[in-house]
């Protein structure tokens, strides 16, 4: 697939990455996968979120990458990620094993970060193999685990069927989103970002979003109005942070502050004033600083060595092929 649109310069423009590569899922799909930064340095593995692509975590990429390695990826049907027919919440938890066991060395642990249907991939997968193996701790960033068209509030009326069925007729909606002008940027900031978002953070974020397919999108809508991971949301036990805006219209502060409750390990919730939805782009130096705190934390700090494991047979690797 060509790489979607997005700005070209500026903060917000997508580094280019050093390797790209393309990983294999469960069930053979195909993902896009970019690796920034050096190797052996401490791994950061990024999942965006619904209707975005790797370019959404340029800001953070660009920062990490001077003493990370950084390890971005397309989810199925995003970015150049080739859509799939399995869109369901076990099929994002397959991917993101697939890159896990595709791109870290065995016992090669890292930081998760996920931002949206990104950190819901997470939760997806806490009880994977791959994600007890790899993840060393978690950023969970504007999301939630379940009633998510119910406790939207982009339609800005009191709770109830109403709301959630216009909500679910917006967010469902088939019709293509277009060309990025001026209206479309006032209904995408409105939507998804904080009122005090800059003008090229607002186009940043819609140049992403319009540059998925509509087929796309609105097969994750449906999977996203009838998700429910409260279950796995319990089943995480790497240490994890939350974090949210208290302007976030499409996963409110009750969704953050519930997962908080739930996490067996949670480090702390963080409630940002005035930032929506697109937390990494809207707050790109908190979102990296909460990354960078968790691998000074939990990948870089010194503590105990680790008991040897057992002698037994190598796990085979998730496919992986390096892309021309």
């Amino acid at each position: 697939m060509s790489r979607p649109a997005h700005v070209t310069s500026g903060p917000y423009a997508p580094p280019v990455p050093g390797r790209e590569l393309t990983a294999v899922s469960a069930d053979g799909a195909r993902l896009h996968v970019e690796t920034h930064g050096p190797d052996g340095a401490p791994a950061v593995v990024l999942a965006h979120g619904w209707t975005c692509s790797t370019a959404f975590w340029a800001a953070q990429i660009r920062e990490l990458a001077a003493d990370h390695r950084v390890i971005a990826y397309d989810q199925r049907g995003h970015g150049r990620s080739p859509a799939s027919d399995a869109c369901s919440a076990d099929a994002l938890a397959d991917d993101l094993e697939a890159v896990l066991t595709a791109t870290l060395a065995p016992g090669e642990r890292a930081v998760l970060a996920g931002h949206s249907m990104g950190a819901m991939t997470i939760l997806a997968a806490s009880a994977r193999p791959a994600l007890a193996a790899h993840a060393a701790a978690v950023l969970l960033c504007s999301t939630g685990s379940s009633r998510l068209v119910a406790e939207s509030t982009v339609v800005p009326i009191r709770p109830g069927r109403l709301r959630t069925g216009l909500t679910r007729r917006i967010l469902g909606s088939r019709l293509p989103l277009g060309p990025v002008t001026p209206m479309a940027r006032r209904v995408l900031k409105y939507g998804t970002m904080g009122p005090g978002s800059a003008r090229e953070t607002v186009d940043a974020c819609a140049r992403i979003v319009h540059a998925c397919p509509r087929t796309v999108r609105h097969a994750w809508s449906h999977v996203l109005d009838a998700l429910d991971l409260d279950e796995r949301v319990r089943e995480l036990k790497v240490p994890a942070e939350v974090l949210v805006g208290t302007a976030d219209r499409l996963t409110p502060p009750v969704h953050g502050r519930s997962l908080a409750a739930a996490l067996p390990h949670c480090l702390g919730l963080t409630e940002l004033p005035g930032i929506g939805h697109m937390t990494p782009v809207e707050a790109p130096g908190t979102v990296t600083a909460k990354i960078r705190g968790l691998v000074t934390a939990h990948l870089t700090a010194p503590g105990p060595a680790a008991p040897a494991a057992p002698a037994g047979p190598p796990v085979p690797a998730a496919p992986l092929e390096e892309t021309a």
